[in-house]
């Protein structure tokens, strides 16, 4: 009897092994399939309508023109369609650029373009998890991105889908061609924040009377929040 229970235990023990095994593999099986098919969608999305290296390089603005003096004072602006006026990113406060890295994209300065952390925290809290107030996956690369290339409303969940796929591959595009501070600069300038102010100048001339070098704390936390949505 005792010889009977020592087999049936390693038995027992043997299959469960053999399941442990099995789990393992197909976990592994379905993260390299995961990861294969990821490159696959990257790689078609790559042959759509992603915006050519020259396009990143001198993507198109409405800026106004400025008039300036001869000692370099400025006079105003004119001829636009959008009163828009860009800055330099050493121009911006900082208690802007700090707000917009906390709120927005707190590893802006550890990613390339994609913060696969905050996707995942999206997928397991946000999507599995029904989460709404767990953040969303996009960064401040990601953002520029659409602005300036992919403002077209998608019209169903698939065309969404392609559509983010796309800012994506052109999100690491702009990763390669400028740094972080004239990807941040770019965001700042190229934002509406509605009530025609159009960029960070005009946000802080609109809503505050001053100037975007010296906007203090509440008042970038103001400007930044208005980023999700201005209205």
């Amino acid at each position: 009897m005792q010889t009977t229970n020592t087999k049936t235990s390693e038995d027992i023990r043997s299959k469960r092994r053999s399941i442990h095994k099995k789990i393992i593999i197909g976990l592994w099986c379905a993260l390299i399939a995961g990861l294969l098919g990821f490159a696959a969608l990257m790689t078609v999305a790559s042959y759509g309508k992603i915006p050519s290296f020259d396009s990143l390089e001198n993507p198109k603005n409405n800026f106004a023109s400025v008039v300036f003096t001869a000692d370099g004072s400025t006079l105003g602006a004119g001829y636009f369609r959008e009163n828009r006026v860009p800055v330099a990113y050493e121009d911006i406060s900082p208690n802007v650029t700090k707000a917009l890295i906390a709120t927005e994209d707190e590893r802006y300065n550890e990613h390339s373009g994609i913060d696969f952390k905050a996707l995942l925290r999206v997928l397991f809290k946000t999507v599995a998890g029904g989460d709404q107030s767990s953040g969303g996956g996009s960064t401040i690369t990601q953002q520029l991105a659409k602005l300036l290339f992919t403002q077209q409303t998608a019209k169903n969940l698939g065309e969404r889908g392609i559509q983010k796929l796309r800012e994506w591959v052109t999100s690491l595009k702009l990763e390669r061609t400028y740094t972080k501070e004239e990807i941040m600069t770019m965001y700042l300038n190229e934002f509406e924040f509605i009530n025609s102010a159009f960029g960070i100048k005009g946000a802080a001339e609109t809503y505050f009377g001053a100037k975007q070098d010296s906007l203090n704390i509440q008042q970038a936390a103001m400007i930044v929040g208005m980023l999700k949505n201005p209205s």
